[in-house]
């Protein structure tokens, strides 16, 4: 596998962070600083860094196990965090969940970052250079998901309320993605 291929991977593995990543920037509105876009580029290139590593070295004991139910995990994470944007933008109006701790970054991280852990399983199958290639994907996350934060927080900004509504239906959206693609539906 070549450079280009690693960083094609790299490109497709960060879109579903950089969406999240548009979803948090719409829900930081006034709070959206230099800091807080750099935290949430941080937690989602960390991970995107980390799983293909945990793939790459559970392949021979766990693979076929991880394969078979990422899908569903990345599912029931994106669906779960989705419903109770949804949730919370319908019930309290006017205020945002513009939250960075860890206990609301880490399950948005998990479930951006399952596609990450099964690439890592078929890193282990071919000659690649492991060190690079998850270099290479956690820069491209970590910028993407940077650069979504500001974009999301210009688009947020026109949307006013509607953010956090519209953050959780892409968030289930992409949940259903993930899933259908998995099932061969799509």
């Amino acid at each position: 596998m070549n450079i280009f291929e690693i960083i094609l991977i790299s490109f497709g593995l960060s879109m579903d962070a950089f969406a999240i990543s548009l979803c948090k920037g719409m829900s930081l509105k006034d709070n959206c600083n230099f800091i807080k876009a750099l935290i949430i580029g941080i937690y989602f290139g960390l991970f995107q860094f980390l799983m293909p590593i945990i793939g790459y070295n559970l392949t021979s004991k766990f693979s076929n196990i991880i394969i078979n139910i990422d899908h569903w995990i990345a599912f029931l994470l994106l669906l779960i965090i989705g419903l109770k944007m949804i949730k919370d933008s319908i019930l309290m109006e006017n205020k945002l969940d513009d939250s960075i701790n860890i206990r609301k970054m880490l399950p948005l991280s998990i479930a951006t970052s399952i596609d990450a852990l099964t690439v890592g399983i078929t890193f282990s199958c071919l000659k690649v250079d492991l060190f690079v290639s998850t270099i290479l994907i956690g820069v491209i996350t970590f910028i993407l998901s940077f650069v979504g934060v500001s974009i999301g927080n210009k688009v947020g900004e026109r949307l006013g309320n509607k953010a956090e509504f519209i953050g959780g239906f892409i968030l289930i959206v992409i949940g259903f993605k993930i899933l259908f693609v998995h099932l061969n539906l799509i």
